[in-house]
Protein backbone atom coordinates (compact mmCIF):
# COMPACT_ATOMS: atom_id res chain seq x y z
CA UNK A 1 0.00 0.00 0.00
CA UNK A 2 1.47 3.42 -0.94
CA UNK A 3 0.34 6.81 1.13
CA UNK A 4 0.06 9.68 -1.02
CA UNK A 5 -0.19 13.09 0.30
CA UNK A 6 -0.13 16.60 -1.75
CA UNK A 7 -1.69 20.50 -1.17
CA UNK A 8 -4.29 22.22 -3.02
CA UNK A 9 -5.75 25.79 -3.11
CA UNK A 10 -8.85 27.04 -2.04
CA UNK A 11 -10.00 29.94 -2.88
CA UNK A 12 -10.70 32.74 0.22
CA UNK A 13 -15.06 32.40 1.20
CA UNK A 14 -15.26 28.58 0.21
CA UNK A 15 -14.73 26.50 2.63
CA UNK A 16 -18.57 26.01 3.74
CA UNK A 17 -19.29 25.32 0.14
CA UNK A 18 -16.30 23.03 -0.26
CA UNK A 19 -17.45 21.22 2.51
CA UNK A 20 -21.20 20.79 1.21
CA UNK A 21 -19.75 19.39 -2.62
CA UNK A 22 -17.86 16.74 -0.60
CA UNK A 23 -20.38 15.89 1.84
CA UNK A 24 -22.83 14.85 -1.36
CA UNK A 25 -19.53 13.74 -3.48
CA UNK A 26 -21.12 11.99 -6.28
CA UNK A 27 -21.53 8.23 -5.98
CA UNK A 28 -19.96 7.79 -9.53
CA UNK A 29 -16.87 9.24 -8.47
CA UNK A 30 -16.62 7.59 -5.09
CA UNK A 31 -16.66 4.36 -6.82
CA UNK A 32 -13.96 4.98 -9.47
CA UNK A 33 -12.17 5.91 -6.61
CA UNK A 34 -12.31 2.79 -4.98
CA UNK A 35 -12.41 0.80 -8.27
CA UNK A 36 -8.57 2.64 -8.86
CA UNK A 37 -7.22 1.78 -5.09
CA UNK A 38 -7.81 5.19 -3.59
CA UNK A 39 -8.91 4.36 -0.06
CA UNK A 40 -8.71 5.94 3.38
CA UNK A 41 -8.90 9.14 1.81
CA UNK A 42 -8.87 12.47 3.74
CA UNK A 43 -8.48 16.56 3.25
CA UNK A 44 -7.52 18.97 5.92
CA UNK A 45 -8.12 22.70 5.28
CA UNK A 46 -5.57 24.91 6.92
CA UNK A 47 -7.71 28.30 7.87
CA UNK A 48 -4.88 30.99 8.08
CA UNK A 49 -3.59 29.62 4.70
CA UNK A 50 -6.90 28.00 2.21
CA UNK A 51 -4.64 25.15 1.69
CA UNK A 52 -6.16 21.70 1.33
CA UNK A 53 -3.97 18.78 2.67
CA UNK A 54 -5.09 15.34 1.64
CA UNK A 55 -3.68 11.91 2.14
CA UNK A 56 -4.82 8.79 0.75
CA UNK A 57 -3.77 5.50 0.68
CA UNK A 58 -3.87 3.24 -2.12
CA UNK A 59 -3.75 -0.60 -3.44
CA UNK A 60 -3.82 0.14 -6.93
CA UNK A 61 -1.47 1.63 -9.47
CA UNK A 62 -2.58 5.44 -9.59
CA UNK A 63 -3.85 7.37 -6.85
CA UNK A 64 -6.82 10.31 -7.45
CA UNK A 65 -4.21 12.73 -9.04
CA UNK A 66 -3.64 10.25 -11.69
CA UNK A 67 -6.87 9.71 -13.07
CA UNK A 68 -7.74 12.99 -15.05
CA UNK A 69 -8.73 11.16 -18.25
CA UNK A 70 -11.61 9.90 -17.10
CA UNK A 71 -14.43 12.01 -17.83
CA UNK A 72 -16.04 11.51 -14.56
CA UNK A 73 -12.92 13.08 -12.84
CA UNK A 74 -12.94 15.71 -15.66
CA UNK A 75 -16.41 16.75 -15.14
CA UNK A 76 -15.66 16.90 -10.73
CA UNK A 77 -12.92 19.06 -11.62
CA UNK A 78 -15.29 21.37 -14.11
CA UNK A 79 -18.38 21.15 -10.98
CA UNK A 80 -15.01 22.63 -8.09
CA UNK A 81 -13.18 24.83 -10.31
CA UNK A 82 -15.18 28.28 -9.36
CA UNK A 83 -14.15 27.33 -5.88
CA UNK A 84 -10.38 26.11 -6.18
CA UNK A 85 -7.32 27.37 -7.98
CA UNK A 86 -7.15 25.00 -11.18
CA UNK A 87 -4.93 24.71 -14.08
CA UNK A 88 -5.83 25.45 -17.65
CA UNK A 89 -7.93 22.04 -17.84
CA UNK A 90 -9.61 22.76 -14.48
CA UNK A 91 -7.63 20.15 -12.51
CA UNK A 92 -6.94 21.47 -9.12
CA UNK A 93 -3.73 22.82 -8.85
CA UNK A 94 -2.11 19.95 -7.10
CA UNK A 95 1.59 19.90 -5.77
CA UNK A 96 2.92 16.32 -4.42
CA UNK A 97 4.22 16.48 -0.66
CA UNK A 98 7.50 14.22 0.27
CA UNK A 99 6.87 11.86 3.46
CA UNK A 100 9.42 12.47 5.69
CA UNK A 101 8.18 10.65 8.46
CA UNK A 102 5.79 7.78 9.43
CA UNK A 103 4.76 6.06 12.24
CA UNK A 104 2.48 3.24 12.99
Amino acid sequence: MQRVAFKMYLKPGFSEEYEKRHAEIWPELKQLLSNTGVEDYSIFWDKETNILFAVQKNNGEQSSQEIGTNPIVQKWWDYMSDIMEVNDDNSPISIPLDELFHME
